[in-house]
Parts: structure tokens; sequence; C-alpha cells
């Protein structure tokens, strides 16, 4: 790959967030050269669906050491049940669904009452601890989903561009607590179903292991595109207009993948 098309590529998507309002942030490594790139990739930005990545480590990690049992079930209860994205609060009834499947429509449908139940089964105190074990220093878990009261008290769950690199960075390396813990949460990123975004325009043109998260004024996108040199791309932006911001990680990651084709 030209290294001045890949640098043309990354400074037309910095010039482009520099137009845009709002907080916006972005981290690229090319994971064969170590060419790295960002702006205000070291800021917290507001988390949405994005932290159900950490989240989901986190368990791997306690389900390597033993602490946890990803065959465990648990009972969800209609007063569990919160609003879609998501399959669990469609079911009828109160389904006992075991810790793995749970994770599965975590990451893959970014479903929301998973998520709640597997933080409720952990507990944010041991979730954040796991955070910290991880190495995450500003990507956090203040609150559950859907959590009005904490919300209004300023509990806001938040996510790093640059931190969330380099878990993914460790995933491909298979640095993560093992090589098949790190590649388990490889599989289950390419089960995403949300692919408006990094995936937009490059149309499952190559494999793109990642998570999503959205919310009102809010459109995240973080993952790794298996590129003929594979790189991590972590976009993070908030109060801002989601429609154009998108269409920056659409067309930026599509043309970071042909800088590579031509």
């Amino acid at each position: 790959m030209s290294r001045e098309k890949e640098l043309a590529a990354l400074s037309r998507i910095e010039a482009r967030m520099k137009e845009r309002n709002g907080h916006l942030g972005f981290y690229y490594k090319n994971l064969v050269t170590g060419l790295t790139f960002g702006c205000r990739e070291e800021e917290a930005f507001l988390a949405a669906s994005v932290i159900k990545l950490p989240l989901f480590l986190h368990i791997l990690s306690r389900a390597h050491e033993g602490t946890l049992n990803m065959t465990d079930t648990i009972r969800v209860t209609d007063d569990k049940k919160v609003p879609v994205c998501g399959a669990v609060t469609l079911f009828t009834g109160e389904p006992e669904v075991d810790i793995w499947t749970l994770c599965r429509l975590m990451i893959s449908l970014s479903d929301n009452t998973a998520t709640n139940l597997l933080l409720d089964y952990c507990t944010i105190e041991d979730v954040t601890a796991g955070f910290r074990t991880m190495g995450l220093e500003k990507t956090c878990v203040q609150r559950r989903l859907f959590d009005a009261e904490a919300s209004a008290q300023g509990k806001q769950n938040r996510i790093c561009p640059r931190e969330m690199g380099d878990l993914l960075e460790r995933l491909y390396r298979k640095t993560f607590v093992s090589e098949d813990v790190s590649q388990a949460a490889i599989d289950t990123l390419f089960l995403q179903q949300i692919n408006h975004k990094l995936d937009g325009k490059l149309c499952g043109a190559v494999p793109i292991a990642h998570k999503t998260g959205e919310d009102d004024e809010l459109s995240n996108d973080v993952g790794i595109v298996y590129a003929p040199q594979p790189f991590v791309i972590c976009f993070a932006g908030h109060d801002t207009d989601v429609y154009p911001w998108e269409t920056i990680i659409r067309e930026g990651t599509y043309d970071l993948v042909m800088a590579q084709n031509n």
C-alpha cells in the first residue's frame, strides 16, 4: 500500500471531522506497518452500545479465570426487559438464557436487555475493577442502560477511542488473556448485524470485526478491518448531526481500504 495514499485518506478524515459540529474522535492503526493516526483519540466520549465490547471482554476474562461459567443461566424477568435494540425483550414469558447466548446477543444485535442482565450478574463494581485490570483508564461503566435516574445524576458510560483501539489490537494479535479467548471475541464481533457505518460503503468487501453504538446525536463504531493490511479504526462522536458524521465514518473507512487496492 502507498503510505502517501494512506496518509492522504487519514488527512481527509481529519479535515472533514474538523468541519463538523460536536465532540468527535478518531483513532487508526495499521496493524502491519504500525502507522498510527488520531484526532482527539485520547479523550472520553459517551459510549452508547460500544460499552458492550469491554463488558464482553471482561466476562470472557472472568470465564477464563474460572470465576464465571458461560453456561450459567439468568432468568429474563419482565421487569428487567428494556427497549430494543435486541431480541431478549421480544421473548414471551420469562425465559432462562445462558451467559454465552446473552453475550452473543449483546454484541451481534446490541441487545440492551442482555447487557443489563450481564451488568447485574457481574455488578458494576466488578466490571469497573475488570476495566482497570484491562488497562482502561478513561473507559468506564457507571450505570445500566435506560437508567434515567442515574443519567440525570450525570452518571454516563464512556469510551476512549485509543483505549478501544488498543483492546482491538490485542484481540487481533491474540494477546488478550489467551489466544483462544481473543479468537472467541473476534468470532463474536464478526457476527455484528448493525453494519451501516464502518461497512456501509464497503458492503462486505472485506471482513470487519466491530461493535457499534448509537443514540440521539451520537454515533460510534470501533473495529478491526481485515484489509490486505489489517487496521484498527475507532470513531466516536456525540452532540453532533449523526447523518453527516456517519457519512464520514462510511467514506473514511472505504477510502482507507481503497488506498490499499490502488
